[in-house]
């Protein structure tokens, strides 16, 4: 059995959003307002108070961080903690934010809202390399995990209120999606599925919100391969990484009226998977 181990000296009133970029686990606590910069040989919490609601954030190519929030898109620059804003797609929806994001095999920064009164006025956005927006897919409620298989010819993508996981054909060289299916209806399940990873084997990693575990799903044989339990029950999203991406990162949240020891760190284990290397933002 797999034991997941809290790492983190950081409490997260929300952690969300891992990713695994040269040697360090960027994630964010999203109602702290803080990006979380973790490197595990070290111990060392750089983080950065972005003054407002931060749902994902992923590392710049050219040095440097995006993020995407209440109020759009930005770049941060990580020695000033200073953040310049790119472009906000939803400024007249009040009641949105951006939520889950990752970088596609291109270098693009696909990133979603989510109505925080539960009404389907979100949808999932890509920022250009150019800096240009696009709006991908809607009506959507709450976008959350989002990821590409090793070749990029698919993307997989969950609207969580759905308890959907929805798979897409893709296009590297265009960033077009189509051919919208289900892979997994997760109705029977009374969590509901949040942030995800992929594995080299292309299995999804997902952290099941109110349900205190990840699961490994395979696409192929529509089978979970393994669930790893956790000590609290928001169980938000996960990551691979370390230096052979055999670490998978989970981070947690609070449950407000709930008493959990270990709710809010960042866990990690080594469920016997790796991961692959993530994509940086090209632009």
């Amino acid at each position: 059995m797999v034991k997941p181990e809290p790492i983190s000296n950081h409490i997260s009133v929300w952690g969300e959003g891992p990713l695994w970029h040269q040697d360090r686990l960027l994630y964010v606590d999203i109602e702290a307002h803080k990006i979380i910069a973790f490197t595990p040989a070290t111990g060392e919490e750089k983080i950065w108070n972005v003054g407002q609601r931060v749902g994902t954030v992923v590392p710049r190519a050219s040095g440097g961080l995006v993020w995407a929030g209440d109020n759009g898109f930005f770049f941060l620059d990580e020695a000033t903690g200073v953040s310049t804003p790119i472009a906000d797609p939803e400024p007249e929806l009040h009641d949105n934010r951006f939520n889950d994001g990752k970088c596609d095999p291109a270098g693009r920064f696909w990133a979603g809202t989510i109505n925080l009164k539960k009404q389907p006025t979100a949808a999932l956005y890509c920022l250009h390399t150019d800096l240009r927006v696009e709006k991908k897919f809607s009506p959507v409620t709450n976008s959350n995990g989002i990821i590409w298989t090793r070749d990029g010819s698919t993307m997989y993508y969950i609207d969580t209120p759905s308890k959907k996981i929805r798979a897409f054909d893709f296009d590297r060289a265009t960033s077009a999606i189509s051919n919208e299916r289900v892979l997994w209806d997760t109705s029977t399940d009374p969590s509901v599925p949040d942030g995800m990873t992929i594995d080299s084997q292309d299995r999804l990693w997902i952290a099941f919100c109110h349900g205190g575990k990840v699961v490994c799903f395979n696409p192929e044989t529509k089978k979970v391969e393994q669930q790893i339990d956790f000590p609290c029950v928001e169980t938000t999203a996960c990551a691979f990484g370390g230096p052979d991406l055999g670490d998978l990162y989970i981070t947690t949240g609070l449950k407000p009226g709930l008493e959990e020891p270990l709710a809010g760190r960042l866990f990690v284990c080594r469920p016997g998977a790796t991961g692959v290397p993530s994509e940086a933002f090209g632009g």
